[in-house]
């Protein structure tokens, strides 16, 4: 009786058991340079931004980024913080889906906060060089319900250190990058 108990158990636990596809990892902290470009005046800036696991298949992340519009002396902060779900579909490729709530502030009550969702997936293309690609959806209060794109590669010096360069375009043309270093553990 008790062998079918264990065995149902982990029956019952196979669809959370899968962990990440071989050589990703989503333990990390970043910072670089992050740019902005509208139809309007561009801004660019620093960020920073930070994965941890906190399961074989769930993970926390958090972005913050500030930047100052060219050509002024107004400067904004963009704070993205959110949960994703990832799932081995191959040896070397995730799926990953992700929620996060999203805030842009640039002072004198000129803000705007919403969600997003996106999924999409990462994959180890070659040893030293990982891609991902998502869609997603931003909407909320002074956010007009956007869909948009992102893409973005890491290319890993070593297992701590490597350079990531991500890119969202926003329907309608508006293009968000950031580049710089990663340190994983």
């Amino acid at each position: 009786m008790k062998r079918h108990v264990i065995a149902l158990a982990l029956i019952a636990a196979m669809p959370f058991a899968a962990s990440a596809a071989d050589g990703i990892n989503y333990n990390y902290v970043q910072g670089g340079y992050v740019a902005t470009n509208t139809s309007g005046p561009d801004a660019d800036g620093w960020g920073l931004g930070g994965s941890v696991a906190v399961h074989p298949n769930f993970h926390l992340f958090a972005d913050y980024a500030n930047q100052k519009i060219n050509h002024t002396s107004i400067d904004f902060d963009q704070w993205r913080v959110g949960g994703g779900y990832n799932r081995e579909i191959g040896k070397n490729t995730d799926f990953v889906a992700n929620v996060a709530y999203e805030r842009l502030d640039a002072g004198a009550g000129v803000n705007a906060d919403g969600y997003s969702i996106e999924g999409g997936v990462r994959s180890m293309l070659a040893s030293n060089f990982e891609g991902y690609a998502m869609i997603g959806y931003l909407d909320g209060k002074n956010y007009s319900g956007d869909a948009y794109g992102r893409l973005g590669a890491t290319v890993k010096f070593n297992q701590n250190w490597a350079v990531n360069a991500d890119v969202r375009v926003v329907n309608g043309g508006d293009t968000q990058w950031f580049v710089g270093p990663r340190f994983t553990w």
